[in-house]
C-alpha cells in the first residue's frame, strides 16, 4: 500500500494548511479521538473539522516545537546515520481518503518515518525506558496506518537539554483499530454533523469555557427529557464522593492520632509525614477596607460561570 498525496505544502500558507486539514483526521486528532490526547477533546476536533472552533492561535509550545523540528531532526540524523527528508505534502490513505498524514520527515531507503518532539522537563518520566506517550504511540501508528510503512521513529528533546529517540513498531490490530474509530467518527459525526458527546476531560471542560465563556442573564431553556437521568446520576456521584471524603478523612485522622507530635513516621515500606507548615495570607478583605482606592485600582475583575443543580 502506498499513501496518495492530498495537496503538496510547499509554497502552502498556515491558513491554507489549517483548511487543508478540515479534510480529514490527522495524527494529533486521532489522539484526541480515542480520548488519549489531554490537551484536546472528541468535540473539539468535531468542531475543527466542521468550521464551528473559536479562533485559537498557537501557544509557545507549539511555536518552538515547529521552530526546534529541524534541529531534532538533524540530531536523529546525526546520532542514528539514518538520513531523513521531508515530504512537502499532505498525505491520505489510498482507500479511506478521511484519513491524514502531514508527517515530519522520512527515512531515507526505508518504509519508515520520524516524529519529532519537544518536552518539558516535568514531562520526563513519560519518556523513560521504552515508554512512548500514549498519544504520540497513536499519531505514529496512525501515520503507518496512512503511508503503509513498517515502523515510525520518534525523537524528542526533554527539556532543551536531554535527547531520545525510539522505534515504533507496526501494530496491525492497532491500527486497524483506529481505521475503524476514525471511520465512525468521520462518518457518524463530522459528515452528518452530529457531534460527539462531551466527555470528563479538562480538554472539554476548557473547550465549553471558551465555546460558552458567559451566561445571558436571565436567559432560560427547557433541557431534554432524558437530561434528568444525568442530573439523578450527578447526585449519585456527588453523594459517593461526600461519603469518600468522610472516608478519607477519618483513615487520615487515625493515622495522624498514631504519630501524635512526631512529624515523621515509618509504616511497613511506607514513609508518613505531618510537618508544620507556616504560610503568609494576604487579608484583602481588612486592605480593602483600610486602603478601598488602593483596592479598587489594583482588583482585576474576572467573569465565570458558577454550575449548580438545586
Amino acid at each position: 500500500m502506498q499513501a496518495e498525496i492530498l495537496m503538496m505544502t510547499n509554497d502552502m500558507s498556515r491558513k491554507e494548511w489549517l483548511k487543508a486539514r478540515k479534510k480529514g483526521v490527522g495524527g494529533s486528532d486521532a489522539a484526541a479521538i480515542v480520548g488519549l490526547n489531554k490537551w484536546k477533546s472528541p468535540v473539539a476536533v468535531y468542531l475543527e473539522k466542521v468550521g464551528q472552533a473559536p479562533e485559537d492561535e498557537a501557544g509557545e509550545a507549539a511555536y518552538w516545537g515547529n521552530v526546534m523540528e529541524d534541529i531534532v531532526a538533524q540530531e536523529f540524523a546525526k546520532r542514528t546515520g539514518m538520513k531523513v527528508r521531508k515530504r512537502n505534502a499532505i498525505l491520505k490513505h489510498s482507500e479511506h481518503s478521511f484519513m491524514l498524514a502531514n508527517v515530519d520527515r522520512l527515512i531515507v531507503g526505508e518504509r519508515e518515518g520520524l516524529e519529532c518532539k519537544t518536552a518539558s522537563e516535568y514531562l520526563k518520566d513519560s519518556w523513560m525506558d521504552d515508554e512512548v506517550p500514549a498519544a504520540y504511540l497513536i499519531q505514529c501508528q496512525h501515520y503507518m496506518a496512512v503511508t503503509g510503512y513498517e515502523a515510525w521513529w520518534i525523537a524528542v528533546l526533554v527539556g532543551g537539554n536531554k535527547f531520545i529517540y525510539k522505534k515504533v513498531d507496526r501494530d496491525e490490530e492497532l491500527i486497524q483499530y483506529l481505521i475503524d474509530i476514525e471511520k465512525n467518527f468521520w462518518e457518524e459525526h463530522v459528515l452528518k454533523e452530529n457531534p460527539p458527546a462531551f466527555d470528563g476531560s479538562d480538554a472539554s471542560t476548557e473547550l465549553l469555557k471558551t465555546l460558552y465563556p458567559e451566561a445571558i442573564p436571565e436567559s432560560e431553556i427547557t433541557l431534554p427529557p432524558d437530561t434528568e437521568k444525568l442530573i439523578d446520576a450527578l447526585d449519585q456521584v456527588n453523594t459517593e464522593l461526600k461519603e469518600l471524603q468522610m472516608q478519607k478523612k477519618e483513615y487520615e485522622n487515625k493515622v495522624k492520632a498514631l504519630m501524635g507530635e512526631n512529624e515523621k513516621a515509618v509504616a511497613g515500606g511506607r514513609i508518613v509525614t505531618w510537618k508544620s507548615i507556616t504560610s503568609n495570607k494576604f487579608d484583602s478583605k481588612r486592605f480593602s477596607k483600610e486602603y478601598p482606592e488602593l483596592y479598587n485600582k489594583f482588583t482585576k475583575q474576572s467573569i465565570y460561570r458558577r454550575f449548580a443543580v438545586k
